[in-house]
């Protein structure tokens, strides 16, 4: 069987920090941050980065791990982050994944293989995509992997070119290689904890007051910075919401507080949209928050679910 990791997992502002550190303390774990954004160095304000006193001493993996001008795929921060979990394994401790962004938690949990190394193929597409535009391009996914370019929205020139890559790297399409990935066992056994409000205004609320408490804590300022330094506002973390709004907003004069609604609205949105790929799980165990949030209750609720499955029986340590 494959090794247990626990996961805890639930749209933005739901206490998945908080939960993973509680839970942490209480069976001897390590927490492995699943956020697409938290790898960046000085981004830490927008991404809600956990500070050292909300870490309470429980070692994090996989924060401050990149540079903001990295591009990282989903491929790099699996490589990463097994290493990372195999290590917690080996030391006997229990790996506690906590974040938003499921796809990645899913390629980790899976242990997907991308064994594409690129010899030129994505710089000839993406040539090919300026001088043609995308239709062209994904008129000839069509033929050689219609299954693809069926599933694909007509602009999502990142996953046309990905699949185009594949294929022509590989003389294999991207839709085989993940058939026969879904084949294979799952590197890791995940037992998942998810978190949602039970009203979802709740929640709303929450996010609003977050991004409040960001630009109080200085959001803006830290935005300002990373301009300052360099950091091109279109590059990956800097498309992040919350970094996207204000770098449009310094760069232009624009309303602060104008560009703080859409950062709410934006959010929220995702938020939605997590929620929606979290539930797709059916073996997930959701604990519901009343208002205010219990962490404490959310902490008993969690371990006595470990317990019924075999793998906690207190004493502060999980079982193998």
């Amino acid at each position: 069987m494959p090794p247990t990791v626990l996961a805890i997992v639930g749209p933005t502002a739901s206490g998945k920090t908080r939960m993973a550190v509680e839970l942490a303390l209480e069976l001897g774990g390590e927490v492995v941050s699943v956020d697409s954004m938290q790898i960046y160095r000085r981004m830490d304000i927008g991404t809600a980065k956990p500070t050292e006193a909300e870490r309470r001493g429980v070692p994090h993996h996989m924060l401050d791990v990149a540079e903001p001008w990295e591009n990282w795929s989903v491929a790099r921060y699996v490589e990463s982050a097994s290493a990372c979990v195999d290590d917690i394994l080996r030391r006997g401790r229990l790996p506690i994944l906590a974040g938003g962004t499921g796809l990645w938690l899913d390629a980790l949990v899976d242990g997907r293989t991308f064994a594409v190394q690129s010899t030129g193929w994505r710089e000839k597409l993406r040539a090919r995509a300026e001088a043609e535009g995308m239709p062209a391009l994904l008129a000839e996914l069509e033929r050689v992997d219609p299954a693809s370019a069926a599933r694909l929205h007509p602009k999502d020139e990142k996953r046309i070119l990905r699949a185009l890559e594949v294929y022509y790297e590989t003389g294999k399409t991207i839709t085989a290689h993940n058939e026969e990935t879904k084949r294979l066992p799952p590197r890791y056994r995940a037992v998942t904890i998810g978190l949602r409000d039970e009203n979802r205004a709740d929640s709303w609320a929450r996010i609003d007051r977050r991004v409040d408490e960001m630009m109080a804590r200085g959001l803006p300022a830290e935005v300002a910075k990373l301009l300052a330094e360099g950091v091109p506002p279109d590059c990956t973390a800097m498309q992040a919401i919350g970094y996207k709004e204000l770098a449009q907003a310094l760069r232009t004069g624009g309303d602060l507080q104008q560009a703080a609604a859409e950062i709410k609205l934006r959010t929220r949105q995702y938020a939605k949209r997590q929620l929606t790929w979290f539930r797709r799980n059916p073996d997930t165990f959701w604990i519901l928050w009343k208002k205010p949030l219990d962490f404490a209750a959310g902490r008993r609720s969690a371990t006595e679910k470990l317990a019924e499955l075999g793998l906690y029986s207190g004493g502060g340590q999980a079982r193998p």
